[in-house]
């Protein structure tokens, strides 16, 4: 029971102050679920968070349901969805005239931008904790030769994200074994 009450807060904060979705939510959902509640290391979050971007959808609700499964079985994913989805449900309902009145203001959209940074500087970080964990876990030369790959692959050759991970899947399935 215990369980599903710090499963319901590990998805709740980053439910109400991840503004931007997905990728603003991701390093909230890693500090509480890996940092406070030790529910996942940073390797497993980085493996769920890969699974995740294979799948089609809203990935902090795919954490939620595969991670809150992982703690407490059918009831902590319907609790950490629900955790998940409230926050932005009820902001919705409840702003949505105020949001529609104001959505042209130029002080909506300064604000908006001044936010992006912000949210860059937490993926940067994430970002390096996992390539951090990959090098303790495979070696310097395949997270190298994994980076360079998936950038090449993603930014070169305009490879779909989920196409990457299924290859770099596969290179550890048959390289790190």
């Amino acid at each position: 029971m215990i369980d599903l009450w710090y499963l319901f807060l590990a998805f709740l904060i980053p439910g109400i102050v991840g503004y931007g979705g997905g990728p603003a939510s991701i390093p909230l959902i890693e500090h509480e679920v890996v940092k406070n509640y030790g529910f996942l290391t940073t390797t497993e979050f980085g493996e769920v968070l890969a699974l995740g971007n294979a799948l089609p959808g809203p990935i902090a609700t795919k954490m939620a349901g595969y991670i809150g499964y992982n703690v407490a079985g059918v009831p902590g994913a319907i609790v950490a969805l629900v955790a998940t989805i409230v926050p932005s449900l009820i902001a919705m309902i409840l702003l949505l005239g105020l949001i529609m009145k104001f959505k042209d203001s130029p002080k909506v959209k300064k604000m908006t931008s001044l936010i992006r940074p912000t949210i860059a500087i937490l993926l940067f970080v994430l970002a390096f904790q996992f390539v951090d964990t990959s090098y303790q876990s495979a070696g310097i030369w395949q997270t190298v030769i994994l980076v360079v790959a998936s950038y090449l692959l993603l930014e070169k050759v305009k490879l779909h994200p989920a196409f990457v991970i299924m290859g770099a899947l596969t290179y550890g399935a048959i390289f790190l074994s």
